[in-house]
C-alpha cells in the first residue's frame, strides 16, 4: 500500500469502524448466518471465511508485535476487507476462493502492505505474490519480510513501481487483491488495463466520492478528483478519487465487466478527503480481454444427484468462439457459443471427466481448455 505519512491513526481508525460495522451487520445478517450470537465451533460448523479471516488477523497481530512494536506496522485491519466480499459475492451467487482457484494455480495480493491478506490466502492452499513498491510501502517492505520468515511462508515477495511502464508482472494469475491501492496510481488506467490482460478476476476496493468538500455534486458524472499533495490523509501519494460513475466507466473501459459491486462508509455525502464522509467501493470484476475458460465450481460437489458448475468464456480479440465438452475422451459436443458468454453446465456426474475446450469460430484454433473435476459431497 503507498502511504508515507506517520500521522495514520485516525484515518486508520475510521476505515476500521466502517469495515468493523459491516463485519457486525454481516454476522447479524439472517441470510448468511441464521444462529447469531453463537460461536462456529459451538454450532459445530465449518468455520465461515470472515471467521478464518479474524482469526488469522489476531494470530497475526501477535506475531507482529513479537517482532517489532505497533507503531512499525500498517496500522490498517487489512483481512477485515474479506467479510464485505465475502458477502458481496454471497448475493450473486459466487464463491471468493473458487474464482481464486484456476490452471495458473497462483493469486497475487498487489499494494499488499505487510501481506495479511496473502498470509491468509497462503494458508488457505494458495500459492501467492505480494506485491508492492517498497520506496512508497509504510515500512519500505520490511514487515512483509519479517513476517515472511517469522511464518516460515512460502509467499513470494516483488518489489515492483507500480507506476512505471517498464516494470511488469511476472506471472499471469487466477485472481488479483486490488485492495485500497488504485487512488494511490499516479496511473490507474494503465494498471487496471495491464491487470485485465494478466488475470481472470480482480477483487478491487477504492475510496469515491459522491461531492467535493464545498458541496458540488460528483456522482452522477464519469470524474476523478485530484487531491492536493497533503489533502487527504497528509499521504502525497493519495491522486485520484473517482466519483461512483467514473469509477464503474474507468472499469469498463479497461477491459473488465462488474460481477459484483457494493458501497459502504458514507453512502449518501461521501468527499474526496473528509474522514468523517469516507466511502468505499468494493467490486469483484472478471476480464474480457483475457483469452480462456474458467469453471465454478471446480471440483463440482456432487451428491446423489448431478452437480452444476458455471462456465465463463472469452476470446477476447479472436472473434466468435465455440465452447465444445468431451465427456469420458469421447467425441466432442457443442455446449456453447460466442465471443463470451456463461452457461451452466447442470450435469456433471460422479466418476466421469469433463473437458471444455475453447475454439475460434471455424474450430482450426485451440484457445483454451480445461478440465472440470468432481468432489463427493
Amino acid at each position: 500500500m503507498k502511504i508515507l505519512s506517520s500521522g495514520l491513526s485516525q484515518q486508520a481508525s475510521k476505515i476500521s469502524q466502517t469495515l468493523g460495522k459491516f463485519l457486525v451487520e454481516s454476522r447479524s445478517s439472517p441470510r448468511l448466518d441464521g444462529e447469531s450470537g453463537k460461536s462456529s465451533k459451538a454450532r459445530g460448523r465449518t468455520p465461515s471465511l470472515r471467521d478464518l479471516a479474524l482469526t488469522k488477523e489476531q494470530e497475526l497481530l501477535k506475531t507482529k508485535l513479537a517482532c517489532r512494536p505497533k507503531p512499525f506496522w500498517y496500522p490498517y485491519a487489512t483481512l477485515r476487507n474479506i467479510p464485505v466480499l465475502e458477502r458481496l459475492l454471497t448475493r450473486v451467487g459466487l464463491d471468493l476462493l473458487a474464482l481464486c482457484r484456476g490452471k495458473y494455480g497462483r493469486v497475487a495480493d498487489v499494494g499488499a502492505a505487510d501481506g495479511d491478506l496473502a498470509f491468509f490466502l497462503e494458508e488457505l492452499g494458495f500459492s501467492v505474490d505480494v506485491i508492492d513498491c517498497e520506496y512508497t510501502n509504510f515500512n519500505k517492505f520490511d514487515g512483509a519480510r519479517i513476517l515472511k520468515k517469522a511464518l516460515n511462508s512460502s509467499v513470494t515477495i516483488r518489489s515492483i513501481d507500480l507506476d512505471s511502464r517498464g516494470e511488469l508482472f511476472a506471472e499471469r494469475y487466477d485472481a488479483v487483491f486490488l485492495l485500497g491501492i488504485l487512488y494511490h496510481l499516479k496511473n490507474p488506467f494503465s494498471m487496471l488495463g495491464r491487470l485485465a490482460q494478466l488475470t481472470r478476476y480482480c477483487f478491487l476496493s477504492t475510496r469515491i466520492a459522491r461531492q467535493t468538500a464545498d458541496g458540488s455534486p460528483l456522482s452522477k458524472h464519469p470524474v476523478a478528483y485530484l487531491l492536493a499533495p497533503q489533502e487527504c490523509n497528509n499521504d502525497s501519494t493519495n491522486f485520484w478519487i473517482f466519483s461512483d460513475t467514473g469509477l464503474k466507466r474507468l472499469i469498463h473501459r479497461t477491459g473488465w465487466n462488474i460481477l459484483a459491486y457494493t458501497t459502504i462508509g458514507d453512502t449518501n455525502n461521501s468527499t474526496p478527503a473528509d474522514p468523517n464522509h469516507d466511502e468505499r467501493a468494493f467490486c469483484v470484476l472478471e476480464s474480457r480481454t483475457m483469452i480462456g475458460l474458467s469453471a465454478v465450481p471446480n471440483p463440482v460437489p456432487v451428491g446423489e444427484n448431478v452437480g452444476q458448475t458455471i462456465i465463463r468464456w472469452n476470446t477476447a480479440d479472436a472473434g466468435p468462439g465455440q465452447v465444445y465438452v468431451c465427456i469420458d475422451g469421447k467425441e466432442e459436443l457443442l455446449f456453447a457459443g460466442g465471443c463470451q458468454g456463461v452457461a451452466t453446465a447442470n450435469w456433471i456426474e460422479a466418476g466421469r471427466t469433463y473437458e471444455f475446450r475453447l475454439y475460434d469460430s471455424d474450430r482450426t484454433r485451440l484457445l483454451d481448455k480445461i478440465s472440470v473435476t468432481t468432489a463427493i459431497q
